[in-house]
């Protein structure tokens, strides 16, 4: 069998991905590949824990929500961050992985508290554990949760798949020249002021040492491709 070159990763979803061709809401279909390919990671002996945004829901700079104080509508993305949470852990499920959804916010009714060494030890008996809610607080997105929770459970890696194939000098929607960045630095993203992931995130990287792989997630064994080392996506170090 092959070997992994993780024990233990954080992998960050995209909330977009999850609303598949349909540009909101959640695509079944989509999280169910999705749970497939996480079940994967399991099956490679790799202690996944899980942050899923919620940018099929909410985006929570938008416009549309001018009217609506920041801190707010952090809080309603927050929120909306959950539902995606629950599906992926309906359809985990479903594939007989054992899964629990811890909530920075208290929701006790559909998921547990965080507890850090709570997560390790269902990290340890080879559990998946997603992370909902963010880190509970506004003025931080959902990268800076995984950053976070990637450092506070030792995780070897952060992975980051979003509906890109990686780093960008600039970007690709905007100008089709733009040349992909496969290695960085974090110092060089932050420099850069590239959008792949928000300042905080990177730093807390950079100074924990975890290693970020950008990704897309579109592209079906991707995941199972980034564990096992092959080159995928751009990597930020």
């Amino acid at each position: 069998m092959a070997k992994a070159r993780y024990k233990r990763v954080v992998i960050k979803l995209s909330g977009e991905a999850f609303a598949g061709e349909n540009g909101f809401g959640i695509d079944p279909d989509v999280v169910h590949r999705v749970a497939a390919e996480i079940k994967e990671c399991g099956e490679l002996g790799v202690e996944c824990g899980i942050v899923v945004g919620a940018g099929n829901f909410l985006r929570a700079r938008s416009t549309s929500l001018h009217d609506i104080e920041r801190t707010t509508t952090d809080y309603m993305g927050m929120l909306a961050g959950v539902l995606n949470c629950l599906a992926l852990q309906a359809a985990l499920e479903s594939l007989e992985v054992q899964t629990r959804v811890q909530s920075a916010i208290e929701i006790r009714e559909v998921a547990e508290p965080y507890i850090r060494r709570r997560a390790m030890r269902h990290l340890e008996k080879g559990w998946v554990v997603i992370f909902a809610a963010g880190t509970g607080n506004p003025y931080f997105t959902t990268d800076t949760a995984a950053a976070l929770r990637a450092a506070e459970i030792g995780a070897g890696a952060l992975l980051k798949a979003t509906n890109v194939d990686g780093v960008y000098e600039r970007d690709p929607k905007k100008d089709a020249t733009a040349k992909k960045m496969e290695r960085l630095s974090y110092l060089d993203a932050l420099r850069l002021e590239l959008k792949v992931m928000d300042a905080t995130a990177i730093s807390l990287s950079m100074d924990t040492k975890i290693p970020v792989i950008v990704f897309d997630l579109g592209t079906p064994g991707n995941i199972k491709r980034v564990l096992l080392g092959e080159e995928v996506g751009s990597t930020i170090s």
